[in-house]
């Protein structure tokens, strides 16, 4: 069984950080893309950063090129979101997703984790 377990929100301040962590479980984690979404209130989800774990290959939506960092360890099956200057605007629910590199749908999400950034 596929499971994504999204944790590490919270509430910060302004330039703050906080750090994302998505374990997962359930598939081969090194052949797969996990994406990082978000969604804040009265707002679309939308794709924030990505990363192949089969080669590396990283995405990054402009507004948070430069600020966010995805990583990941095979070691513990799990990616990292690092978010580094911290907007109130990125504020919202992130939710981490897995999809095959030869499949443009992410058919498994995790449960969310709240962000919120206090101006």
């Amino acid at each position: 069984e596929v499971q994504l377990q999204a944790s590490g929100g919270g509430l910060v301040q302004a330039g703050g950080s906080l750090r994302l962590s998505c374990a997962a479980s359930g598939f081969t984690f090194d052949t797969y893309v996990i994406a990082w979404f978000r969604q804040a209130p009265g707002k679309q989800k939308e794709a924030v950063s990505q990363i192949d774990i089969s080669n590396g290959k990283t995405y990054y939506r402009p507004s948070v090129k430069g600020r966010f960092t995805v990583s990941a360890d095979n070691a513990k099956n799990t990616v990292y979101l690092q978010m580094n200057s911290l907007k109130p605007e990125d504020t919202a629910v992130y939710y981490c997703a897995v999809r095959s590199p030869n499949s443009g749908n992410y058919a498994y999400w995790g449960q969310g984790t709240l962000v919120t950034v206090s101006s």
